[in-house]
């Protein structure tokens, strides 16, 4: 399975997602800040990187900017994993450079159907939709 990365300063989504990656199969990392989870890519370039937008530290698109500023992280799938579930917010952070975009709360089935499209996305943006519009 693949090695993900989770970013995100609420202690009790970082547990959720990384317990439900976990028994999928998948290797988790975790970060509980913007700059952590800079340094847990760098350091392990995972297969996905799925990360928190509003963190205290460093948000996720300002995260999101220094990976890719950096060659050794600059082609690394992140997707933005977030509350934000306004009309326009996915289109936005796709706008700003990310890969995709869950929605939190997770739901299980779908949030691993997310997390296996978007492993099996091979461009950009390919996966705008939301973890709650699935079942």
């Amino acid at each position: 399975m693949a090695r993900i990365l989770v970013v995100d300063d609420d202690c009790l989504n970082l547990r959720l997602a990384a317990t439900v990656l976990e028994q999928a199969g998948h290797e988790v990392l975790c970060a509980q800040s913007g700059a952590q989870g800079i340094d847990a890519a760098l350091a392990h370039l995972p297969d996905l990187v799925l990360m928190d937008v509003q963190m205290p530290d460093i948000d996720g698109i300002t995260a999101l900017a220094r990976l890719r500023a950096d060659p050794r992280t600059a082609g690394l799938k992140v997707v933005a994993f977030t509350a934000l579930a306004m009309a326009g917010d996915a289109e936005q952070l796709v706008a700003h450079g990310f890969d995709g975009y869950i929605t939190k709360p997770i739901r299980y089935q779908a949030f691993l159907a997310e997390v296996a499209a978007l492993l099996g996305a091979a461009r950009p943006g390919a996966n705008l939709r939301g973890g709650d519009e699935h079942g």
